[in-house]
């Protein structure tokens, strides 16, 4: 039998996607499909005195006008739930939903928009995490006490949300330190800016809400919705279009509820779609954030100890960074030996537009900080920076910060491979190119990162032709995990290829609960069900076949879309005979898998608020990356990149290669140019013809070595592998162009701008003597 694990089988997707044939959310509809706009806040804080509809509700073409009137008087949330669907008295932040209007055509919607009367009195705008924190502040939610939490967590006023880490004596160990560095970094907001803005149409039919959405996480959708329009779960069902790209900011539940109330409002389909505008204004990026750092070290350069202070802006209401405050302490503390730790983060209202998860949420910036500090230190030292991270990364079998043991830690194997491909040479270059003058400099950095657990299920069944179904609600974001992985796992388990097995759309009516398309899970969750459900298809495809051969079932073997017996090539069945004998013997053949990932063990007295206790089935990376600096321009240009990725076992090698050259370029963009520019509350960038984002022309060669470390628990001894590689890349790009200026880098984007003053300005070096 042909082995298709391991090989780079093609994607069921990608011919419709290549020819332009895929149907993505923003090209579904059907005639009659009425179009819906929104009515958003001008203003970023303020209470609504009057908002009229009647005078846009008489315009042509108009056929339903909804506010807050119209809905539950209810609030909604992932983890903490804070967010009405409309701003009924307060607005929060510019671009809040205060009314919805559908109409025939879209030029009628937004004409109704503009003639919806709204007078606002104002509040005093907080729209930094100073101005929020300062004492006396006004507080952005006066009810924060009241709303209701899936979990509970620390929160105060306007911290939405606090998380701490704290293990061991932390002021000995400073006490006792040969040194003691400290640093504080900032870092900005990045817009996932997918091809596809946010889009949803809706129906309402035999009394329930039917969307259909490009939604990575389509039961949280769901359930958002259930909890905005006042039903059960079951009376909302979301099926999955094909995704126009994700990367965390369509997690969660955005257009669907508007949709939904004009679509029974109406009794027809109702479409919605965010222009470029709005994207940028409202959907959810990565949040800016703040971090204080501050390590002891000893005259070698062990680490002895270290505190860390993140604040990250929530914006007006929680979404994921509510959920993953825990991270950047297991940032801090995961990747290098850490024997005691002080970490904290707090979460902020601001009344900007709300932050939401991307890719490597809270990561990136995490390990942007720890990696330009481990400079510092080295540089305070006079240490190679290779060298003091060698010396203190986490080694196979040692705990890190949050008691939790990293039995298969492989970060030496990937420094070492990192160092066959580009080998290291410490030290700031100044080369001559083309007659000018050019720096050149080299960064690295290791980080631990985490395959998020959930649940999830699988259904396999055989079809009377001899193919595979699966069903399932994974939604295929653009990874590959369920177009070529989920596939690829199905047919190696049941001797057939991928093409004959077919992956039914996601849907919440269909499959079974499933955490959706976020940090990497898709493939290892559903994967490992599908193994669960072919192990019970393939026990009733041998019992049947048993039959028609003559033989044990125990001497049969699946191979080639037949059911053979081992050893005997010619003693054969096809599986569209066994699965139609089937049907009349023993029934139609199908099995159902499901998963969930075991509790990390960890020390459960360090933690509080956190609902990310450690690294379920962690990874290991080292990124390395070599830069030129024109000490004339500023300009930064990336020569070459590194990576070294712990992978488990790659199910399908170029679809992970391919995921790691994104992730990279991803990283590239927060490191050098994206900058999602919020001043008094207003979204500076509007377009992505001033939202800055990479190109193929400042993609650099990027060497990629997969590490092989088959996890006992994955399928096929997989991991997760679509989200790890974005994170080191700003912090081996900073560390690259700190070597390249020899001026620390404390901020992100680094822009030209940036690197000029640096490169103008005396040296720092913040050092407290212990």
């Amino acid at each position: 039998m042909t082995r298709v694990v391991g090989t780079n089988a093609r994607r069921a997707d990608g011919d419709d996607k290549v020819r332009g044939a895929a149907v993505y959310g923003m090209d579904t509809g059907e005639t009659g499909t009425l179009q819906a706009k929104l009515l958003r806040s001008p203003v970023a804080a303020g209470r609504i005195r009057r908002l009229a509809t009647e005078r846009a509700a008489a315009l042509p073409g108009v056929r339903a006008i909804i506010t807050a009137a119209d809905v539950p008087d209810t609030t909604s949330g992932w983890i903490l739930k804070d967010q009405p669907m409309f701003a009924r008295e307060e607005i929060r932040y510019i671009g809040e939903p205060i009314a919805a209007v559908a109409a025939d055509t879209l030029e009628q919607a937004e004409a109704a928009v503009a003639a919806i009367e709204l007078e606002i009195d104002p509040l005093e705008a907080l729209t930094d995490m100073d101005a929020a924190l300062a004492e006396g502040a006004r507080l952005i939610h006066p009810a924060w006490e009241s709303y209701p939490m899936l979990a509970p967590g620390p929160r105060d006023g306007n911290v939405a949300w606090e998380s701490t880490l704290d293990r061991g004596d932390v002021d000995a160990a400073f006490a006792a330190a040969h040194l003691v560095v400290s640093d504080e970094f900032t870092t900005q907001r990045q817009h996932q800016s997918p091809i596809e803005p946010h889009a949803a149409v809706g129906r309402f039919e035999s009394g329930r809400y039917v969307v259909h959405s490009p939604a990575q996480f389509p039961f949280l959708v769901r359930d958002r919705l259930a909890e905005w329009l006042g039903v059960p779960a079951s009376k909302v069902r979301v099926v999955v279009t094909t995704i126009g790209g994700g990367f965390g900011g369509k997690i969660d539940a955005m257009l669907e509820p508007f949709v939904c109330v004009l679509a029974r409002k109406t009794g027809r389909a109702v479409r919605l779609v965010n222009t470029r505008q709005e994207e940028l204004q409202t959907a959810g990026p990565r949040e800016n954030a703040v971090i204080r750092i501050r390590t002891a070290v000893s005259a070698n350069g062990e680490i002895l100890g270290q505190e860390a202070d993140t604040l990250a802006d929530n914006g007006a209401y929680s979404g994921e960074i509510v959920a993953c405050a825990a991270v950047p302490g297991l940032v801090f503390g995961g990747t290098y030996r850490v024997p005691v730790a002080r970490y904290r983060t707090r979460v902020i209202y601001t009344n900007t537009a709300p932050t939401a998860a991307f890719r490597g949420v809270n990561g990136p910036y995490a390990m942007f900080a720890l990696e330009q500090h481990l400079d510092h230190i080295a540089a305070e030292l006079g240490m190679d920076r290779r060298e003091l991270r060698l010396r203190n990364v986490i080694k196979a079998g040692e705990a890190i910060a949050n008691g939790q043991v990293l039995d298969d830690a492989v970060f030496e194997e990937g420094f070492a491979r990192v160092d066959e491909i580009a080998p290291w040479a410490a030290g700031t270059a100044e080369v001559s190119t083309g007659g000018r003058k050019v720096l050149r400099g080299k960064g690295i950095g290791a980080v631990t990162w985490l395959t998020n657990p959930g649940p999830g299920g699988a259904t396999v069944k055989i079809n009377e032709d001899g193919t595979a179904g699966v069903i399932c609600a994974g939604a295929e974001i653009g990874s590959g995990a369920v177009a070529a992985g989920l596939r690829q796992i199905v047919a190696e388990e049941l001797g057939l290829t991928p093409d004959d097995v077919i992956i039914l759309a996601a849907d919440t009516d269909a499959g079974t609960y499933d955490g959706g398309a976020q940090g990497s899970r898709t493939l290892f969750s559903l994967g490992n069900a599908a193994v669960q459900a072919s192990a019970q298809v393939r026990e009733q495809l041998l019992e049947v076949a048993a039959n028609l051969l003559e033989a044990s079932p125990a001497d049969l073997e699946l191979a080639d879309g037949h059911v053979q017996v081992a050893g005997s090539p010619g003693a054969k069945v096809p599986l569209a005979a066994v699965a139609q004998t089937a049907l009349y013997t023993a029934g139609p053949i199908s099995a159902t898998g499901r998963h969930i990932t075991p509790p990390v063990q960890f020390d459960s007295g360090c933690l509080a608020g956190a609902l990310f206790t450690g690294f379920a089935t962690p990874t290991y990376h080292v990124h390395s990356a070599e830069v030129e600096v024109c000490p004339d321009t500023g300009k930064v240009t990336v020569l070459r990149y590194v990576v070294a990725q712990d992978v488990g076992r790659a199910i399908n090698p170029q679809q992970v290669e391919g995921q790691i050259h994104g992730g990279v370029l991803q990283g590239l963009g927060y490191a050098l140019y994206e900058d999602l520019r919020v001043t008094d509350g207003v979204t500076v960038d509007h377009s992505l013809e001033n939202y800055r984002l990479p190109t193929v022309f400042e993609a650099p060669p990027i060497d990629i070595a997969l590490l092989d470390n088959p996890w006992p628990d994955g399928p096929y001894g997989a991991k997760g592998a679509g989200e790890p590689s974005i994170i080191p890349v700003a912090a081996v790009i900073a560390s690259a162009v700190s070597d390249a200026i020899g001026k620390p880098i404390r901020n992100l984007p680094i822009t030209p701008f940036d690197v000029l003053a640096a490169l103008r300005e005396e040296s720092e070096s913040p050092v407290d003597q212990p």
